[in-house]
């Protein structure tokens, strides 16, 4: 076989991206699969048909190296979360020149051991215990400045605000704990242990990344707003691309890469959730993935560039990779938000989105007369749609942004049976 192959584990979310641009590079895309279906939210963006082999993993470790090992391919990449696990194993296994430390797999993956990976490297962290024992986190929260403060709750190994839950100071943590505790996931895991951690204030980023060679770069940084809805708290209500330049974003890029060390990460995409606090900044998580929902695809409008490109370019044989990026549009993301539950009555109003000056893309998932939970996550925004805004003068994106939040407080939502 004279194209090289590439390995993806899970292409799901933006991971179905990777296919045809490796394709387009000149390269052949094998897919592996970490279970026999896809989790259901991702069911829609798994294209086998995008590869020349689909492999599906079995759990039999063995087995899927045999056939990994024949193909010879040069690089096992993660397409979505639920690969990384094992997108990790199989490259230290068939790739490990493209590899990352195999070491420090945990601290990729599972957000306690993130967290103690982050301490380990002298990095500043947010005061957290991971457990399954309620009693632990009760002797945690005795300690000196362990209580006072609101807390968040969520599953270790989660995806998409999945579970995260606050509880405010000096309320009771427990029902959440045990709620979330033995709970499964939107992944499809059972949630062994429940993280348990100091509520953060500030400014989020995401910084995403490409490392070759143990070499980090930047692909695009970004701000995210979240907001509080129905009593649910980091409901998403916008994502920004900013410039690479801006005064305090170097301060973000060196906390990211060292925590890109800290967590042994060496070859390929990760996308970086910091808060940037009072006391500087500190880490969320870290994913050894590229951006999820679709993130390059519109960073390539953004920047003219994105980690499924620049991954691509590297594989082909291009390793003339930037250090950073140029933003050339102001590109916003805005997640539709529902305020309430109810039937939706006139859907159609979303379709005004699309006559905005600085409309790009966007996506309506509901239609009247469908019945509508209130958002509460990630995935109950996706449910119900989004927009992207991109102009070259970045007041148009803002106009447009409110412009898409007052067709929304126009929207009915019948509460009747």
């Amino acid at each position: 076989m004279d194209k090289p192959i590439v390995v993806i584990v899970d292409p799901y979310s933006s991971g179905n991206l990777l296919a045809p641009a490796l394709r387009d590079a000149g390269l052949l895309p094998v897919a592996v699969t970490s279970a026999r279906r896809p989790p259901a939210m991702w069911a829609g963006s798994y294209h086998p048909e995008d590869f020349h082999q689909v492999i599906a993993h079995a759990g039999h470790l063995g087995e899927t190296l045999a056939h990994l090992r024949a193909l010879t391919p040069v690089a096992v990449l993660a397409g979505a979360e639920s690969g990384v696990e094992l997108a990790d194993r199989l490259a230290a296994l068939v790739t490990p020149g493209r590899a990352n430390d195999p070491a420090l797999a945990a601290a990729r993956r599972d957000k306690g051991a993130m967290a103690s990976a982050v301490a380990a490297a002298g990095l500043p962290g947010v005061a957290q215990v991971c457990t399954a024992d309620a009693a632990e986190v009760e002797e945690w929260l005795a300690r000196p400045g362990g209580g006072g403060h609101d807390l968040v709750l969520k599953p270790p190994k989660s995806a998409g605000t999945d579970g995260v839950t606050r509880v405010p100071a000096g309320a009771d943590w427990r029902p959440a704990f045990h709620r979330l505790l033995g709970g499964r996931n939107k992944l499809g895991l059972v949630n062994d242990r429940v993280l348990v951690q100091e509520y953060l204030t500030g400014t989020e980023y995401v910084v995403d990344t490409c490392t070759f060679d143990g070499t980090h770069t930047v692909t695009d940084i970004c701000v995210y707003r979240k907001r509080h809805n129905a009593g649910h708290m980091a409901v998403y209500d916008y994502m920004e691309w900013l410039p690479h330049d801006t005064p305090g974003h170097a301060e973000l890029v060196g906390f990211a890469t060292r925590v890109l060390d800290a967590v042994g990460v060496r070859f390929g995409a990760a996308h970086i959730e910091i808060m940037r606090t009072g006391q500087g900044p500190r880490l969320i998580e870290v994913n050894a993935r590229i951006a999820g929902g679709g993130v390059p695809e519109y960073c390539r409008e953004a920047t003219g560039d994105s980690q499924v490109d620049r991954l691509a370019r590297y594989l082909a044989g291009d390793r003339a990779v930037p250090a950073g990026f140029t933003l050339r549009k102001t590109v916003r993301g805005v997640l539709f938000v529902a305020r309430t539950p109810g039937v939706l009555r006139n859907a159609e109003e979303y379709r005004r989105v699309r006559s905005l000056a600085s409309h790009h893309a966007s996506r309506i998932n509901v239609r009247s007369g469908d019945r509508v939970a209130a958002t509460h996550d990630l995935y109950s925004s996706h449910a119900l749609g989004y927009v992207i805004l991109a102009h070259e003068h970045p007041e148009q994106v803002r106009a447009d942004y409110e412009a898409v939040r007052r067709i929304e407080r126009g929207l009915v939502y019948d509460q009747a049976r």
